[in-house]
């Protein structure tokens, strides 16, 4: 595996995530399909790889606490 590029795209998606957020809400259907969608995406081009696919897992328990404090506090 390309650990640069991976990581590329990792940094890439971040900021992909903060523009979805911002577009969609974070509260919304179309955000999280993003998340999903986009997230299985990136593990389907680096063929499975477990450091893609934990990776990611962790990135979107990340974006969950951050909808659940955001939350917390309405």
């Amino acid at each position: 595996m390309d650990y640069g590029a991976f990581f590329a795209d990792v940094q890439t998606w971040i900021g992909q995530a903060n523009q979805a957020a911002a577009q969609y809400g974070m509260q919304s259907e179309q955000f999280w399909t993003w998340v999903a969608d986009s997230s299985s995406a990136i593990c389907d081009k680096y063929q499975g790889n477990r450091l893609a696919i934990k990776q990611m897992m962790m990135l979107v328990e990340w974006l969950e606490e951050v909808y659940e404090r955001q939350n917390s506090r309405e």
